[in-house]
């Protein structure tokens, strides 16, 4: 589940039990934050409700100062934290599927299960088209593989790539979601839909 130093001991199953109930919650909250709702999510693109924004804004938050003053106080052992293995053209061509796939969509993976979950039957079709997609990503690698694998960074931390502290990256973020908040609301003044938000 994590590398909490007092509950480091625990078993793989108790584990697993863990995070199949924080995956519950998770998507319990997902799905009480409107997220499984195909036009919310892409109300953020559109400049009309960037609720997204702000809620993902806020978890990272939370997750970053949970985990530098859980460092701090010795209570986790941040050198044993998985970090994704970093490729740069990897990242770049994923974000940019992932960013459309989002666009046309409606919904990333998480919130496609979330709405799926719920019976919505686009989340169901856009799931269907994301296991198709892996099935062709997986059924043609070697076609992708030295593109996929060129420019390995390993796994990189912001703070180390940009060579500043944890604790300033963790500043510095809280100062973009500030003003991305105030983005967002002028946004939702100036691209408002009335129309769609009170259906969501």
């Amino acid at each position: 589940m994590g590398p909490i130093i007092p509950i480091n001991d625990i078993s793989m199953e108790i584990n697993f039990l863990i995070a199949f109930l924080v995956g519950l919650g998770f998507g319990f909250a997902l799905e009480q934050a409107g997220f499984s709702s195909s036009r919310k999510l892409a109300g953020m693109f559109y400049g009309y409700d960037t609720v997204v924004l702000k809620v993902f804004f806020t978890a990272a938050i939370t997750a970053m100062l949970g985990l530098v003053f859980l460092n701090y106080f010795e209570l986790i052992d941040l050198g044993v934290v998985y970090i994704n293995e970093y490729y740069i053209e990897s990242a770049i061509i994923g974000g940019v599927i992932m960013g459309l796939g989002f666009i046309v969509g409606g919904f990333c993976p998480g919130t496609s299960v979330c709405a799926a979950a719920i019976g919505k039957i686009d989340a169901i079709a856009f799931l269907g088209g994301s296991f198709l997609g892996i099935l062709a990503f997986g059924e043609t690698y070697p076609l992708w593989e030295n593109i996929y694998m060129k420019n390995y960074l390993g796994g990189l931390k912001l703070s180390d790539a940009v060579g500043i502290s944890d604790g300033l990256l963790v500043f510095g973020v809280i100062a973009a979601a500030v003003l991305m908040f105030w983005i967002g609301e002028w946004a939702e003044k100036r691209f408002g839909r009335p129309d769609i938000t009170k259906e969501i």
